[in-house]
């Protein structure tokens, strides 16, 4: 077996294609200025929770099959009578991708469930924060292989979260861009 350290695909696009691309399009005068997904977080809210305890589990399983990285629970800020709420209840399951996890598991996304989603056009490029974050939601959480689809008793969605060193959306749009995510009305 070779001594050599493993990157994934999408880093090694990042170094050899993008960088350069984005160097090009800002005139940047040093590699470090390019902007770069610094973490990819993958949020899930479980609607009643509060009832039943085994929905979080069940939502913790989910996203660690999904990404391959063990999910926590989120839990609840402050008391909310009206739902039942108390404070430190769990109510929904995160997981943050870092370095090649977090590589790994946007190749996926675009390269095997983006296009499983029905009626798929491609992904809105209105959901960035301006300060270079973008996030998407997803519907179902079926369109990811991983998923056994016997399994699910219950269809949940889930938001995406990827951060960028980009100061704005425009630079973070094209990172996105280049790394080969499917936004809709791209300008030729």
């Amino acid at each position: 077996m070779s001594n050599e350290k493993y990157t994934p695909r999408l880093a090694e696009k990042y170094k050899k294609e993008v960088v350069p691309a984005l160097m090009k399009k800002f005139s940047y005068k040093s590699v470090m200025q390019t902007p770069k997904l610094t973490k990819v977080c993958i949020n899930r809210g479980v609607n009643g929770a509060v009832a039943d305890k085994k929905l979080i589990d069940v939502a913790i399983e989910e996203l660690s099959t999904i990404t391959g990285q063990k999910a926590v629970p989120t839990m609840s800020k402050k008391d909310i009578s009206n739902f039942k709420l108390r404070k430190n209840m769990p109510i929904g399951a995160k997981v943050t991708l870092r370095g090649v996890n977090m590589y790994e598991f946007l190749d996926r996304l675009v390269s095997v469930s983006l296009p499983r989603v029905r009626d798929f056009r491609g992904i809105n490029d209105k959901s960035f924060d301006g300060r270079g974050n973008y996030t998407l939601g997803i519907t179902e959480q079926i369109i990811f292989p991983e998923i056994d689809i016997d399994k699910v008793n219950k269809i949940t969605g889930l938001d995406i979260t990827f951060v960028t060193t980009a100061n704005t959306n425009e630079e973070a749009f094209e990172l996105l861009k280049e790394l080969g995510m499917p936004f809709k009305n791209i300008k030729k």
